[in-house]
């Protein structure tokens, strides 16, 4: 079985596969030694998505930088055995499954985590999907991330209440909301109402992908946790390496 994987970099100019080691940026793992996987295809189309590269193959699907992406050159099919071995020279003890939305290659995944048996495993959902068993039952850390109106997705499409309850109910789950504007919040607020996340389990994060966005909105967001009992997630990849890939 393959896996389908977003690429480093074009693989004209010899991008390869997006699998690397470095920093988790993100959630409640922020600072942790990770190994990266980020796979290729979603079902959502975020208009401020940051790996549009991973999914927008044609202008179907709406994006604010209006960029399509060619197939061929932002996606590789690998061998499972082949990503197993990859993954492994990395050295690390924690994979982080990426995406993309990674959980739309649920079997091949499990195929992937007999391989490497003794990694602990983080994977970031949009939360739209459900692991088959076989994936469920490694999955150490879910970072689960609603998306929000200002996304541009269909509420019907993006919030699905039966996948909302289910997470909910799971103590590995963490939910990370991407906030552009302080109204975004009261939608988050509506969302912990009705679904009652678990207390510290909430972050929210700032919608942006350079340091002076970043801080800007860190600094009426900040606020707004410390008044809703919220945590708050910075990008600590951005400040880091920037927005770039296989970072």
């Amino acid at each position: 079985m393959k896996l389908v994987l977003a690429t480093d970099g074009a693989v004209a100019d010899g991008g390869g596969p997006e699998i690397f080691a470095s920093l988790q940026g993100e959630g409640p793992s922020v600072g942790t030694p990770v190994a990266f996987m980020r796979l290729s295809r979603c079902n959502l189309a975020c208009t401020w998505c940051d790996t549009a590269y991973t999914w927008r193959f044609d202008e179907s699907r709406p994006h604010r930088d209006g960029i399509a992406f060619e197939r061929k050159a932002n996606q590789v099919s690998l061998e499972v055995a082949d990503v197993a071995a990859r993954i492994l020279a990395l050295g690390q003890k924690r994979l982080v499954i990426t995406g993309g939305e990674p959980l739309l290659q649920g079997a091949a995944l499990a195929d992937l985590m007999a391989l490497i048996p003794d990694m602990e495993i983080e994977i970031e959902t949009n939360g739209t999907t459900k692991a088959p068993s076989h994936v469920d039952i490694r999955v150490d850390q879910y970072n689960v991330s609603p998306k929000l109106a200002h996304s541009g997705n269909e509420t019907e499409l993006a919030l699905i209440p039966e996948r909302l309850d289910f997470y909910a109910c799971d103590p590995r789950a963490y939910f990370k909301f991407v906030i552009a504007k302080p109204e975004d919040v009261e939608e988050v607020l509506e969302l912990q109402r009705r679904y009652m996340f678990k207390p510290g389990h909430v972050f929210l994060m700032p919608e942006g992908t350079d340091s002076e966005t970043l801080r800007s909105r860190e600094e009426w967001l900040s606020p707004l946790c410390l008044q809703h009992g919220f945590r708050m997630s910075d990008r600590l990849h951005i400040h880091l390496y920037g927005d770039e890939r296989g970072t």
